[in-house]
Order: C-alpha cells, then sequence, then structure tokens
C-alpha cells in the first residue's frame, strides 16, 4: 500500500514518521499478507486482511485501536482474533467490526452512545458485541463522527449515537441513542449503500434513488437549503442520474453515477468540491474538469477528496492540504482536480486528513469499480439459486436458527424487491411513478421454481412468511416508489390462487393494497395500467372466483364482522382494478361480470338495500348493487324493473320510503293499472304517438307499453309493440326531416344542426329509447357510444369521433402528432369548421374570431379539443338536450349510474356476442316442421354456411336489427313454419313476431338461393 497526508499520530502506519507526508510513500507493514481493506477515522486508521484480521495504528485517546501498544506501527486486535471479519469502518475516535456471521463489534469513544453498547462510556478499550443487533445479520455499518448506520441482510436499518442534527434519521426532538434503534422511514427500499460523513448520513437505492439527513449546515443534502433533516430525504435532483456510490467527508458529499460522472455538494471552503473555488453548493454540481473521463472510485476525507479515473490510472485530489492529504507534493489547498502521482491502484481509501492506496504488487489487477453493485455485500436477493441453497438446508437441519434466518428473509418486502431489477437498457434505473423497473417474467419463473413439488417444503415457508409478516407489515405510505416493488411481486405468487388461501392471503393483500395512501394508491394504478395483459386479466379472475367464493363457501369460515370486510376489501380491489382497466383497456368491459351473482344473491332486495342506502334511510349492508360492473345484463335488468316498479310505488301511494318494503309486499301498482297504453292511427304514426305520450306520468313510461293501432284487434304479445317501434323509427328518421346526418364511412348518424322538425321529435325518440330498455326491445338506431357516453356524462373523446367519421379523425390525430415546427404551413387550417347542408356549404368558427386564428404546434391540442366540442356538443346542444330530456325522463335517476356508456348502448341496440348455435337449439317450428324436417335441416345447413355479414343480414331481415338483446341469443327466439307456397316463392319475414314463413323446398341449392335474395331484397326500417 501507499499512504500520504497527516502522520502526527501515527495514523499512517510507517513508523515514528510524525511530520506530515506530502506525496504517496510506501509502506510495506502487509506486503504478501493480503490486505483487503482500510479504514480511516479521524486520527487513526484500520486494516483488514483477507485471512478476517484487523490490524490498528493512529491515536488511541480513547482506545480506538482495540489494543494497548504504541500506535505507530499497525497491530494485531487480539480480541478479534476469534472472528473473520469482514468489514471494518471508522469515525472520528471510534471503530467498528463486521464478522462473516453478520456480528458487529465496537470499541473507542463511547461518551454519546456511538458505538451502540447501551452505555456512554468514554473509553471501550477492547472490541465488544454489539448484543442489540445479535437478533440480524448486519451486511455493511459505517461511522459518521459520532454516529453509526448500519443495514442488515433482510435491508433494515439500524441508527444509533449523537443525534444533536438529526443524524439518525429518528424523526424530530430524538434524543441521541446509546443502542441500535430501527430506522422504518425507508422500509421496503432495497439499498444498495449506506454511508456516513462527518454529522450526516446517506442511503442509497439499487435502483440509484438517493437519501441524505442530519446536518446540512453547507448543503451538504444536496436539498438546495441549509435546514438539517429530522428524517432521511429523497434528493431528487440525483434521481435521473443513475448514482452508484456515494462518499461523504465532514461537510460535503461526493456521489458517482453510473457512466462514470462525479456530483460534489455542500462545503466548498476547502476546494474539496472540485469547482474551482471556495463556495458551497447547496445542489449536487458535476465536476466539470472530470467530464470527458470516467470515474471508478471516489473517497472523502474530511475536507478533501479522492478521484481513481481508470483509463489514464490516474488519481485525481482536490480540497484541503493542510496535512499533505492531496499527496501532489505540493503545499496549498486545490479547488480543482490535481493528478497524483501513483503506481498501479486497486483501491483509494481516505478519512480524517490522511490517504491511502491500495496496489498489488508484481501482479497485474485491475482496479475495483465502484460503480459495480455488488449485491451480496448489501441485501440477499431472492433467486434460484438461493431457494435451492435454502431447500437443501432445510432438508438437512432442523436448527430453528437455520429457519428463522429463511423466513426473515422471506417475508423482507426490501429482499423482494432487490430481486427482479430490469437490467435490460438499465430499465430500473428509471423506475419511477410509471415504471416499476422490474421484469415480471423472472418474478414468475421464480415462482414457478417455488411451486415444484421438491420445494414444497419452502413454498409453506414463503406462504406462512407473507400470512403472518410481509403482508400485514405493508405500510400505507411506501417511502420510495421502489419499495412499491413488492405490490406487482406479491400479486404473481401462485398460490393467491388456491382458495385455501382466499382468506390468509389474497384478500389481506387486496386489503393493504387498498390501505395505501393516495399517492402510492395511483401509483399502483399505473403500473397496473402499463402490465402485460394476461397479469392483469389473472387478477380480475382471481378477485371474481373470491366474490363466488364468499357468496357460496366463504360465510361459514368468517365471524360476521370479519365476512363483511373480508367481502368488501374483495369488491373494492375489483372496484380499482375496473378503474384501472377503463385507462388501460386491457379487457372487455363484461370481462367484469360474475354471471354467478344472479343464481346467489337476490338482486331485487340487493337493490331495495342499496336504493334506500343512497336516501340514507339504512346505513348498514353489504350491496353489490354498489358494484355494478360486476352485475351483467341479467342482473341489470331485473335492476331496472326493480326500480320502475320502486318509483310507481313511490309515486302513486306518495309513499314515504320507510315503508318500501312494505309496500312491495302489498299489491304491486302494476295490478291497478298495469300498462302504458298508446292508441294510435298507421296514418298519423308520429303525432298520434306525440299525443298519447303527454296524456301520461314520467312513472307511467316505465309501465310495460302495450299499443293499439286503430281499427286493429288490440292483442299485442309482444309482436305489435315492436312493430310500432320498427315504423315509428322508420318515420321519425325519413331523411326528409332531416333530423339526423348519416356518415357513410360509418354507417352511423348523429344529430343534424339544421333540421325542418320541432324539438319535441327529438324529445320522441329520446322517450323510444328509453321505452326500448324498460320492454327488452331491440332497436335499430346507429348512434355511436358518443352518445351513451353523453347520457352518463363520461366525456368524449378524439377515439369517439373515429368511431363516427374515421377520416375525419385521422386527419386531426395526425394534426397532433406532427413532429415538424411548420404545422401552420403544413395544414393551413384556422379554427374553423366546414360543414355542407344540402348542397351548400358552410364555415363556422369554433371560437370567436376564430377565422383569423391559424393552427400552429401550440394550439393545435386546442384546435381538436374546440373541433370535437362542436361535432358533439355546441351544434347539437338544442336538438340533443330534447333527445336527453326525453330519454332520462324514461331512464333517469340513480339507477343510470349503475351502467358503463356500452352497457347503455347495448341495453338500447343490443349487442353482437352472437352464438349461432344457440339460436338454432332455441328456434321454435310450426305447421309440418320439426327439428329434423329436411327442409329445416337444408335451412339450418345453409345458414351455418353463410360468412358472418350474411347471418346479420338474416337476422336484421328477420328481427329488424342486427344486433341481439343484452340477455344473449337466448332470448332471441325465432320461429320458422311451413307455407303451401311453391318453391319459386322467397321466405317471408313477420319482423314483428320473428317469424320466417318458408315453403319447403327441396334442393340446398335452391333453399340458398332464395334465402339470400331475400335476404338481400330486405331494405329494413333504418335510415341507411
Amino acid at each position: 500500500m501507499q499512504c500520504w497526508g497527516n502522520a502526527r499520530d501515527g495514523q499512517l502506519g510507517i513508523g515514528v514518521e510524525r511530520n506530515p507526508v506530502f506525496e504517496p510513500r510506501n509502506c510495506h507493514a502487509f506486503s504478501g499478507r493480503g490486505l483487503k481493506d482500510i479504514a480511516c477515522g479521524g486520527q487513526h486508521s484500520l486494516f483488514l486482511l483477507h485471512d478476517g484480521s484487523v490490524y490498528t495504528c493512529g491515536s488511541n485517546s480513547c482506545g480506538q485501536l482495540g489494543h494497548d501498544k504504541a500506535g505507530s506501527s499497525p497491530e494485531l486486535v487480539g480480541a478479534l482474533d476469534t472472528q473473520k471479519i469482514t468489514m471494518i469502518s471508522c469515525g472520528r475516535a471510534h471503530s467498528m467490526a463486521v464478522s462473516e456471521q453478520g456480528q458487529v463489534f465496537a470499541w473507542g469513544a463511547g461518551e454519546e452512545g456511538q458505538l451502540g453498547l447501551g452505555s456512554t462510556e468514554m473509553a471501550v478499550r477492547i472490541p465488544r458485541l454489539v448484543k442489540r443487533l445479535c437478533d440480524y445479520r448486519i451486511s455493511q455499518v459505517m461511522c459518521g463522527n459520532q454516529h453509526c448506520i448500519a443495514l442488515s441482510r433482510d435491508g433494515q436499518l439500524f441508527t444509533w449515537g449523537q443525534n444533536t442534527s438529526g443524524q439518525l434519521g429518528l424523526g424530530k426532538g430524538e434524543p441521541s441513542k446509546l443502542s441500535p434503534a430501527p430506522l422504518k422511514s425507508l422500509a421496503g427500499i432495497p439499498l444498495a449503500q449506506i454511508t456516513a460523513g462527518g454529522d450526516h448520513s446517506f442511503a442509497l437505492s439499487l435502483s440509484g434513488a438517493v437519501f441524505g439527513w442530519g446536518k446540512n449546515r453547507a448543503g451538504q443534502l444536496g436539498l438546495n437549503d441549509k435546514q438539517d433533516r429530522a428524517v432521511p430525504c429523497h434528493i431528487k435532483f440525483l434521481r435521473s442520474q443513475k448514482v452508484v456510490y456515494i462518499s461523504c467527508g465532514d461537510e460535503h458529499t461526493a456521489a458517482l453515477t453510473k457512466d462514470g460522472g462525479l456530483f460534489t455538494f455542500g462545503d466548498g471552503s476547502w476546494g474539496q468540491l472540485g469547482h474551482g473555488s471556495t463556495n458551497n453548493e447547496p445542489l449536487p454540481r458535476r465536476v466539470l474538469e472530470l467530464m470527458g473521463t470516467e470515474v471508478s472510485q471516489i473517497a472523502c476525507g474530511r475536507h478533501h477528496t479522492l478521484a481513481f479515473v481508470p483509463s489514464s490510472g490516474m488519481v485525481y485530489a482536490f480540497g484541503c492540504n493542510s496535512h499533505g492529504q492531496l499527496g501532489t507534493g505540493m503545499l496549498g489547498d486545490a479547488r480543482s482536480p490535481c493528478p497524483v502521482k501513483l503506481c498501479t491502484v486497486t483501491r483509494v481509501i481516505c478519512g480524517g486528513d490522511h490517504s491511502f492506496l491500495l496496489f498489488s504488487n508484481g501482479q497485474v489487477s485491475t482496479p475495483e469499480d465502484f460503480r459495480v453493485t455488488n449485491i451480496s455485500k448489501t441485501l440477499s436477493p431472492i433467486n434460484y439459486e438461493r431457494l435451492n441453497s435454502w431447500r437443501l438446508k432445510l432438508m438437512c437441519t432442523t436448527d430453528s436458527a437455520v429457519t428463522n434466518d429463511i423466513i426473515i428473509q422471506l417475508s423482507s418486502a426490501a429482499c423482494w424487491n432487490a430481486s427482479f431489477l430490469d437490467q435490460s437498457d438499465d430499465i430500473h434505473f428509471k423506475t419511477n411513478p410509471k415504471i416499476p423497473g422490474i421484469d415480471l417474467n423472472s418474478v414468475r419463473v421464480l415462482f414457478e421454481t417455488l411451486s415444484k413439488p421438491a420445494f414444497s417444503g419452502l413454498l409453506e415457508q414463503a406462504s406462512k412468511s407473507f400470512e403472518s409478516l410481509l403482508i400485514p407489515q405493508l405500510p400505507r405510505s411506501p417511502p420510495d416508489v421502489e419499495a412499491m416493488r413488492i405490490y406487482l411481486i406479491l400479486s404473481e405468487y401462485p398460490a393467491l390462487q388456491d382458495s385455501k388461501n382466499y382468506i390468509r392471503l389474497t384478500i389481506p393483500l387486496a386489503m393493504a393494497i387498498l390501505r395505501l395512501d393516495a399517492n402510492p394508491s395511483k401509483v399502483l394504478d399505473n403500473w397496473w395500467c402499463i402490465v402485460d395483459g394476461s397479469v392483469f386479466t389473472r387478477m380480475v379472475d382471481m378477485y371474481k372466483s373470491i366474490v363466488v367464493f364468499m357468496l357460496t363457501g366463504g360465510k361459514t369460515l368468517l365471524v360476521p364482522v370479519f365476512y363483511e370486510n373480508y367481502f368488501l376489501a374483495t369488491l373494492r380491489l375489483l372496484e380499482k382494478l375496473h378503474k384501472v382497466n377503463l385507462k388501460a383497456q386491457h379487457v372487455e368491459y363484461n370481462h367484469f361480470y360474475i354471471p354467478d351473482i344472479t343464481s346467489l344473491v337476490d338482486i331485487q332486495e340487493d337493490y331495495l338495500k342499496w336504493f334506500l342506502r343512497k336516501a340514507d334511510i339504512v346505513s348498514d349492508s353489504l350491496n353489490l348493487c354498489a358494484y355494478p360492473f360486476i352485475l351483467n345484463a341479467q342482473a341489470k335488468t331485473t335492476m331496472l324493473q326493480t326500480d320502475a316498479e320502486l318509483q310507481m310505488q313511490v309515486a302513486v301511494s306518495g309513499a314515504n320510503l320507510h315503508n318500501v318494503f312494505m309496500l312491495l309486499t302489498l299489491e304491486p301498482q302494476l295490478a291497478r293499472n298495469p300498462y302504458l297504453v298508446l292508441h294510435v292511427r298507421r296514418s298519423h304514426l308520429v303525432s298520434d304517438t306525440l299525443r298519447e305520450l303527454t296524456m301520461y306520468s314520467d312513472v307511467d313510461l316505465k309501465k310495460p307499453l302495450k299499443v293499439i293501432f286503430d281499427g286493429e284487434e288490440a292483442v299485442d304479445a309482444g309482436g305489435v309493440t315492436k312493430e310500432f317501434f320498427l315504423l315509428l323509427l322508420k318515420e321519425l328518421m325519413d331523411p326528409v326531416y332531416g333530423m339526423f346526418t348519416h356518415y357513410k364511412e360509418s354507417n352511423l348518424l348523429w344529430f343534424s344542426d339544421k333540421c325542418f322538425v320541432e324539438d319535441n321529435w327529438f324529445h320522441l325518440i329520446g322517450i323510444i329509447c328509453g321505452l326500448a330498455i324498460y320492454n327488452s326491445t331491440v332497436v335499430d338506431l346507429h348512434f355511436p357510444l358518443a352518445l351513451y357516453k353523453k347520457l352518463l356524462d363520461v366525456a368524449t373523446t378524439l377515439e369517439d369521433f373515429r368511431e363516427l367519421s374515421p377520416t375525419e379523425a385521422r386527419s386531426l390525430q395526425q394534426l397532433l402528432d406532427y413532429d415538424g415546427n411548420d404545422v401552420e404551413e403544413m395544414f393551413l387550417l384556422n379554427f374553423t369548421i366546414t360543414r355542407e347542408n344540402y348542397g351548400m356549404t358552410e364555415v363556422k368558427e369554433l371560437i370567436p374570431g376564430g377565422e383569423d386564428i391559424a393552427v400552429d404546434k401550440n394550439n393545435r391540442k386546442e384546435f381538436v379539443d374546440a373541433y370535437l366540442r362542436y361535432v358533439f356538443t355546441d351544434s347539437v346542444e338544442q336538438q340533443y338536450a330534447a333527445f336527453s330530456g326525453g330519454f332520462l325522463k324514461v331512464c333517469g335517476g340513480e339507477i343510470l349510474s349503475l351502467f358503463q356508456p356500452s352497457e347503455l348502448m347495448a341495453m338500447v341496440v343490443g349487442n353482437n356476442n352472437y352464438n349461432w348455435e344457440e339460436m338454432e337449439k332455441n328456434a321454435v317450428y310450426k305447421g309440418e316442421y320439426t327439428a329434423t324436417h329436411p327442409t329445416v335441416r337444408l335451412f339450418w345447413e345453409v345458414f351455418h354456411e353463410f360468412p358472418l355479414e350474411k347471418k346479420k343480414q338474416f337476422l336484421l331481415f328477420l328481427t329488424g336489427s342486427d344486433r341481439i338483446p343484452i340477455h344473449g341469443m337466448e332470448s332471441l327466439r325465432i320461429v320458422i313454419q311451413s307455407t303451401t307456397a311453391e318453391e319459386d316463392y322467397l321466405p317471408v319475414a313477420h319482423t314483428c313476431y320473428n317469424l320466417l314463413d318458408m315453403p319447403r323446398y327441396q334442393t340446398k341449392e335452391i333453399l340458398r338461393r332464395r334465402l339470400t335474395q331475400a335476404v338481400e331484397q330486405y331494405e329494413g326500417f333504418s335510415l341507411v
């Protein structure tokens, strides 16, 4: 080794020399003996050999040498002979050593409790075991002037000693600690390194998050102020720099980044920051003079700094040189990095006012690179090798200490959070509220290993650790995003899917997630948005299964109060996932449906309780209606009917809501006047309907509809009603009235801003859509999803416009995506919109004075927003208001809040979840026909051979709509009856009854031809 700097107390270990050493000098004390590490205190030094023995020299004023020999040359600390020491550290006048077993030994000055021995002895001259840390395997200990910080293998931090400036990080007003105290505020963060300065401390995470606390008089915490901090604070400025190593001086700090950059901050009065001045720097600042090079090692003394550049093999020194500690051979401090003449470097070390260099004699050795994190020196990552060694240990021993050690690590969030870093392209350094920085694939692979029979003992151990330690200890407010990876990791644990573990693991995990404060909760939502669809689907399916489990067997396993809490947590977690899905679109909205609910729960009763709870009449009870996204069409229809019944009861009896339950058991209101009856003439359909509807109250509109056509028999088994809907809509949609604009490209309709009818016609269409819902009739109205979004107060987006007018929307998207700066010249747009009405072109301003405002790079977003606002809102305000007024008259109220826009749309116009086999299974036959009749068999053969579009055309031909009722194919019953007509005749559809009159065709070819002709000739009732 080589040494230089202050030698007054023998701290350089070169004998009786007391004068400062201004240039590196060889010291042969350990030649050929395998020197591994050196630690420098205020005026003493510790030397660690590869065989685990410790030597010390320098001042022994407080017993910091651990022996009573003269301190001018390194002497063995005999009291540590029985231990194999792996790590050493020094404070101003105290020393620490960590053994292979993770035990900590302390000696030297103890008046501030810095030895952690529970006492305030002035001098402890023989190393003693720090008993308070015996239960933990310590991997790192660092000493400040009069305080210490330790990191255990399972990621726990401990601090002790003086706390006058908050350097223990335990919070405001905490006294000094004589024994190690857990520092819980960084719990769960996978730490790579801890370090201490004079009276300040730092912790660095594996993904480069830097936390500092303690004294900040000179800005040494890098927080851009001079206030001391009593708790760890995140140094945001360094977050994006990929910091991999930190070193602290008395009142300054140096940070090394992965790409070899050096940042310094804090006290600069001796030039120790290397910025060419003696100014203090309260913010981390890059040392410009070393910018073109890569630094791989840094070390800070009291007032000086060393940096090693491997490409040139040079060590640079800057700062105080009053004792020659820079090693430049010159007097005077250096404000900028100065080269030090040295032989080959393995490692640089400094502390106090002296410096050391380790080098290997004779053989070529590569210098250490502080940028390479040796994770085994910090935490115990959980990987295949570790699992396997644990498995073997468990097989060979029954020692509870071994099991205990395994449990501690399995239940450590920090160990899990450290274990699956996404190393590709250094992604994990980018960990932030949008990027978790872990590779979930490797999580899955590890858990698959753990699920193999050979690991069964360990799997049970893991489950126990999660159940009793890890999950219950997950905090409300994790200290950093890196501490939140555990939520993604645990969600992948396969045992969660086993119903045996629902109560012990899966629901408690949901509870821990729901406990999170708003910000961390949002972070988890962001991460769920970007996880693989299959990961998300698995979670949704798992918690859906738990709902069914809770409704079936779960009740018997828990006392009622627990049952309700556990059930509620499950539903609330699904609700959280559902909100994420609205944004991320991982699965279709109906993936959240739990069909079993309709058979396990009395939906009518549940809805009533929900209704009363909304009205603040009952407070208790858990309602599934409060989580409508899990309820399918069948359940929602039951709710609609219950709501209608409820509204009628209340309206007719003027009833007090408190009597609702009683009311429902009395004679239902429907019995008195059970139908909404409309008398209309076919020749005056629109005016008659408008007249009839004004005679009824809003509540009446919820009753089943019966239509009587003037002069016809008043039998309505649903067919007449359906015909009424079809005829009325055909009339209302007639292009002559110009009520709607037809977008050819999408085949959809939207309100026209120029029409020739009164608003009450739009009002009528709104009522018709509402009536269609209450009468379970599918109407063929080609409106986009945007309409249903507006009805539910959900904002419309460019995506909605894309559905209505794909080309226009594509142009708007191109405008938003354009990278160039010449938006104005390229697109030549201003804040106007051009519309064509009956052959006339009109230009409308989107904002006042819009014709004179050009669209440029800065305002293009506002232009697109204004464009959409015009199309969906401003241009059709009156027409839409009339339509929604009509619709909400029938379907308004609390009940509407239970629907998603796509569900509401499906209630009105049906959906396209086709199941043609189901349609065949439910078909009814009349006349000569049966399911096995040759013609019927031919019909189904032909039908199943039709392509999808042709099948949909047939549906339109037969039922008046190419979509199916929200209840699915089983609710669509088609009737096929034989006729005496010859084979030349086409089949005839009676749309109102879903009835097909079909001649007895003899061959498949004829049947195919006739059916195709009939289907293709059908015009339908819609505008298109």
